[in-house]
């Protein structure tokens, strides 16, 4: 798991060098052909110069016929022709056209030159994410305890029944001798899930039976959330009907008929535009401007639109534990990797003192966000289990470090408000 995770994480890096290598090129294959313009133009005004010259020189030779008619020979002595030189417009031309072309030929070497930069940094990220030690990363120890290992084993199996993986979630279950409270918590939890995962998985199949059955059985709940998903799941099964020909006209406009009534108000004109796809049956929808309701993209993109609105819609989380503490995981681990090796170089690895706390803050995106966060008021620092928020009995909230030090004795003024009270009365709370 770890090694595809790296290989995903240089794969971006690899991703983008390639996209600027890609982007090189066009720009790179424009600015070769324009100094090839340039030079073309260049050498027609030297074609035209030099002719001029030519022109020139051949009308102040002397013809070899004797001008005299007298037979006499004549012997003239003349200076040797200056050559010619370009007019002031046409080395203006030839100095423009060096111009530009140093200017294209500048422009693609910067660039060569970015780009040979970004693909040095692939060695260093291959470098950064396959650590062969990850040993100061992670704690081992968590894992002797048997109630963690069984929370960790509950999660892997949770994972699998909501991929609809039921058979592998019952054998992880055997092997690790789940108690059967556990193993009924499992399915019972991820039923709902699970239902609606192979719904998922149908409608990138194409096939929207049962997620029409499901939008019906929900519909109510759905037209106060304002949800889009229900008519979208009509509209989807309108134009497959409409992709299959002219035999399938009388069904289309029958399902219009009877599924479009409840949007009529709220999508009138979406709905007219549908109805125009029947003047392109004759030519078949794939040469029409319908033809992306066609496309997998389309598909894929109901599907996931499904998924997000079924999870609200029931309250469950439309990724599983273990996902979600694997992608958080994952996000943390280049940088802990890099504190790692500063700490390393300055001998200071005892820093890193294996508590429930980080050397250094990881930000994490919103969707691995799950608690508040309570910062004390006086002491400037983050809450912990060590460390709890304890409510004053004023109803003001404050660190359990911050309650000790300004304790006197049993007595405590609270810092926000003049009241005084008995610390011991502060209670812990839970956010």
């Amino acid at each position: 798991m770890d090694e595809s995770w790296a290989c995903s994480s240089v794969e971006k890096d690899l991703t983008r060098v390639v996209s600027k290598l890609e982007q090189l090129h066009e720009n790179a294959a424009a600015d070769i052909g324009d100094i090839a313009t340039q030079m073309s133009e260049l050498v027609e005004v030297l074609s035209r110069a030099e002719q001029l010259v030519t022109t020139l020189n051949s009308s102040t030779q002397v013809s070899q016929d004797d001008p005299m008619g007298d037979g006499v020979s004549m012997q003239v002595e003349t200076e040797p022709t200056a050559p010619q030189r370009l007019t002031e417009r046409q080395v203006e031309s030839v100095r423009n056209a060096i111009a530009r072309c140093n200017e294209r030929v500048q422009k693609l070497s910067t660039e060569h030159r970015d780009l040979h930069g970004s693909i040095s940094k692939i060695g260093k990220a291959i470098d950064r994410n396959f650590s062969a030690d990850f040993s100061s990363t992670m704690r081992v120890d968590v894992l002797q305890d048997e109630e963690n290992l069984m929370l960790l084993n509950k999660a892997i199996a949770k994972h699998y029944c909501r991929q609809g993986m039921d058979d592998v979630a019952r054998t992880l279950i055997r092997e690790c001798k789940m108690s059967p409270e556990h193993a009924q918590d499992v399915f019972d939890s991820e039923r709902e899930f699970a239902d609606i995962y192979g719904i998922w998985v149908k409608i990138q199949k194409r096939d929207l039976t049962d997620a029409l059955k499901w939008a019906k059985m929900y519909s109510q709940q759905l037209s106060a959330r304002h949800s889009l998903i229900e008519f979208r799941l009509h509209r989807m099964r309108f134009m497959q009907l409409v992709s299959y020909g002219l035999d399938s006209q009388r069904e289309a406009i029958s399902y219009a008929r009877l599924n479009f009534k409840k949007f009529a108000v709220r999508y009138e004109h979406e709905i007219a535009n549908l109805m125009a796809s029947f003047i392109y049956l004759p030519s078949g929808l794939e040469n029409s401007p319908y033809k992306h309701f066609m496309g997998q993209e389309m598909w894929t993109e109901l599907s996931f639109i499904f998924l997000k609105d079924a999870c609200q819609l029931l309250g469950i989380s439309k990724n599983s534990a273990l996902s979600v503490v694997v992608n958080a995981g994952c996000t943390a681990l280049p940088a802990l990797l890099n504190i790692k090796q500063v700490m390393q170089s300055r001998q200071v690895l005892g820093m890193w003192n294996g508590c429930d706390e980080l050397p250094i803050e990881i930000d994490l995106q919103p969707e691995f966000r799950f608690h508040s966060i309570f910062a004390c008021p006086i002491l400037r620092q983050q809450t912990s289990e060590d460390n709890p928020p304890k409510k004053l009995t004023c109803g003001h909230v404050i660190s359990n470090d911050a309650l000790h030090k300004l304790s006197v004795g049993h007595i405590l003024k609270c810092p926000y408000c003049p009241v005084e009270q008995n610390a011991e009365e502060a209670v812990r709370i839970y956010f």
